[in-house]
C-alpha cells in the first residue's frame, strides 16, 4: 500500500507535526540512560504482556499457540528490558509509537494475526443488537444541544472498551461493561480538557461540510459511540469519512470489520435507521497500530480527506497519546477517555477523565 503524509497537516511536516504527545526524553537527556518517563512507559507495556499472552494462547487459528505465546512473552519482555538498559537499542529510544509497533510486529512474526478476534466478534454482535435502542434514545431528545451532549457521552462510554489497558482488560474479563450504565457514570464536567461548549456553538452554526473520523475500538466504541454521532452528522447533511486500521491491533476495529458492521446495520434501502448513508465512506487508513502517526497514511485516505473541514481523532491511543497537540489546516477534535494513570498524571487529570479538545482554525 502506498503511504503518504495526511494532507491536512501544515507543510513542512518535519517542522509542524510530531505524532507522540508525551515527551519521553529531552535533548539534554543522556542518550545512553533511560529516562524515568521511558522506564515508566516501558513498564506500562510490560504489564500488559500477561493479558496478551493469555489471548495468544487461546488463538485457535495458530498451530502450537501456547508455545508461540510463551515465545512472544519472552521476546517482547526481552525487548522492553533492552530498552531500559540501553535506550538506543532496537532502533532508537522508545516512544508511544515504537513500543506498540515492536509488540504488534512480533505477534505477527509469530503467526498471531488477530488475537482479539473472538472478543471483537462477540462485542460487535452485542453492540449491533443495542444499536437501535441507543439511536432511538438519542433521536427522542428534542433539544439539539442536549442531543449532541448525549452523543458525546456515548463516545466516551464506548471508548472504555479498551483491552490494551491492563486494568480494563481485567475488569472486562471479570464482568463485562454496560454501555448505558457507563454513559450515566462518566466523570462530571468540566473534564480535564473540555472544549465542548465552543464545539457545540459551531455545531449549531453548521460550520462543517465534511468530517474525517479516525476510529478506535470494536464493539460499543465504534457501534454505540461513533456511529450514532456519525449518523447525526449525516442527518445534518455532512459528508463523513470513517478511517479505520488496515491490520488488527489490540481490539481496534479494522477497515474490513467496519465494512461488515455497516452492512449489518443498514436496512435494504441502505439507510442507518432512517438516515441516508450515501455521504458515508469507509476508508482504509493504512495503519497497523493502536496509535497513529499521520505522517504516513494510505494514498486512498489522503485523496478522500484533502477537502475535509473537520478532522476528528478518537481514542486514547490515536487522540491523546498521539496527536493531542497536532495542528491541522482545518478544525480538529481529539476525543477520548484517559485509561492509563500515566496519561492522567501528564494531563493533570483523573483516571477515566475525558478529553474533548477542539481546535478552531480561523478561515
Amino acid at each position: 500500500m502506498e503511504m503518504v503524509p495526511f494532507p491536512l497537516i501544515p507543510k513542512p511536516i518535519e517542522v509542524n507535526y510530531r505524532a507522540c504527545t508525551i515527551p519521553y526524553r529531552f535533548p539534554s537527556d543522556n542518550p545512553k540512560i533511560a529516562t524515568p518517563t521511558e522506564i515508566s512507559w516501558v513498564n506500562v507495556f510490560a504489564n500488559s504482556i500477561p493479558s496478551f499472552k493469555k489471548r495468544a494462547e487461546s488463538d485457535t487459528t495458530v498451530p502450537d499457540a501456547p508455545a508461540r505465546a510463551q515465545k512472544f512473552a519472552e521476546r517482547y519482555g526481552g525487548i522492553l528490558e533492552d530498552w531500559k538498559k540501553d535506550p538506543e537499542s532496537h532502533g532508537g529510544p522508545p516512544d508511544g509509537v515504537s513500543l506498540g509497533r515492536a509488540r504488534e510486529h512480533l505477534l505477527r512474526e509469530l503467526g498471531f494475526m488477530d488475537i482479539f478476534k473472538k472478543v471483537k466478534d462477540e462485542e460487535n454482535a452485542k453492540a449491533i443488537s443495542l444499536f437501535p435502542e441507543v439511536v432511538s434514545l438519542s433521536d427522542a431528545i428534542e433539544d439539539e444541544g442536549e442531543r449532541l451532549q448525549n452523543l458525546v457521552r456515548g463516545m466516551f462510554a464506548g471508548n472504555i472498551f479498551d483491552l490494551g489497558s491492563a486494568q480494563l482488560a481485567e475488569v472486562f474479563s471479570r464482568d463485562g461493561l454496560s454501555f448505558l450504565a457507563t454513559c450515566q457514570n462518566l466523570v462530571p464536567r468540566p473534564w480535564v480538557i473540555d472544549d465542548l461548549d465552543s464545539f457545540q456553538s459551531n455545531w449549531f452554526k453548521n460550520r462543517w461540510k465534511k468530517a474525517v473520523i479516525f476510529v478506535d475500538n470494536s464493539g460499543a466504541d465504534i457501534i454505540l459511540g461513533i456511529l450514532p454521532f456519525a449518523r447525526e452528522m449525516l442527518r445534518r447533511g455532512m459528508q463523513v469519512v470513517l478511517a479505520a486500521n488496515d491490520l488488527p491491533a489490540i481490539n481496534d476495529v479494522t477497515y474490513t470489520e467496519l465494512t461488515e458492521i455497516l452492512s449489518q446495520l443498514k436496512d435494504e434501502d441502505g439507510q442507518l435507521i432512517g438516515v441516508d448513508t450515501s455521504k458515508l465512506v469507509i476508508a482504509n487508513s493504512g495503519n497497523d497500530l493502536a496509535v497513529i502517526d499521520l505522517s504516513s497514511v494510505s494514498q486512498e485516505l489522503a485523496d478522500i480527506s484533502s477537502d475535509a473541514d473537520l478532522v476528528i481523532i478518537e481514542g486514547m491511543g490515536r487522540g491523546i497519546e498521539t496527536n493531542l497537540y497536532a495542528q491541522f489546516e482545518c478544525d480538529s477534535l481529539k476525543i477520548g477517555m484517559v485509561k492509563h494513570i500515566e496519561v492522567a498524571e501528564f494531563l493533570g487529570g483523573r483516571l477515566y477523565d475525558c478529553v474533548f479538545k477542539y481546535n478552531e482554525v480561523q478561515s
